[in-house]
């Protein structure tokens, strides 16, 4: 679903890059009645920091390493990597990349939280607590809230991660100036 935005996130003078939009597959949803829909990991209620799928997380985490090796074996190494997500994929995109052991160029992590927060100090892989993260947050976000951004922020930075905290007037989305900033944060890395 980040497909539409690459023309407009793209810099000029970037190097060629791929773009992977994996698909969460579909599952039971308990939040929403049991309905079956996309996702990374089950949600148990709306105090999702508390209501979490832990076997479903750590199963989305294998499934994004396939990824990342796949992409090593076509001669793409970890640090030339950029996780990316929003909401469920933005914390998958936290719990997967701060727990390698090979740290990648960067991740990006919007309108989401740290997920396993409790097990995250043990589980962390230090050479990744050094990786540059973008995290992005809606001001009125109702699905998840800023202030769970916040602390997350806040424990990624407690553990030494470089995080760029950013907060837009906007709900659980993405908008124009968060495009801008997240081009203008990439582009040195990639350059």
């Amino acid at each position: 679903d980040f497909e539409p935005i690459v023309p407009e996130l793209v810099g000029r003078q970037w190097p060629p890059l791929r773009f992977i939009f994996p698909h969460a597959p579909v599952r039971p949803i308990t939040v929403n009645g049991g309905m079956r829909m996309r996702g990374w990991y089950d949600i148990g209620g709306v105090d999702i920091a508390h209501k979490q799928d832990g076997p479903g997380i750590r199963a989305s985490i294998a499934a994004i390493e396939q990824l990342i090796a796949r992409e090593n074996a076509r001669g793409i190494p970890a640090e030339r990597i950029i996780l990316a997500g929003f909401s469920q994929g933005g914390a998958v995109t936290l719990a997967a990349g701060l727990r390698r052991s090979e740290p990648l160029l960067a991740m990006i992590a919007l309108s989401t939280y740290l997920p396993l927060h409790e097990t995250f100090p043990a589980e962390a892989a230090k050479p990744s607590l050094s990786v540059p993260i973008f995290m992005g947050h809606g001001k009125h976000d109702p699905v998840v809230p800023e202030s769970l951004g916040a602390m997350s922020r806040d424990w990624l930075k407690a553990a030494g991660c470089p995080v760029d905290w950013h907060s837009y007037p906007m709900p659980h989305s993405v908008c124009a100036e968060e495009i801008r900033d997240l081009r203008a944060w990439m582009g040195p890395k990639l350059t």
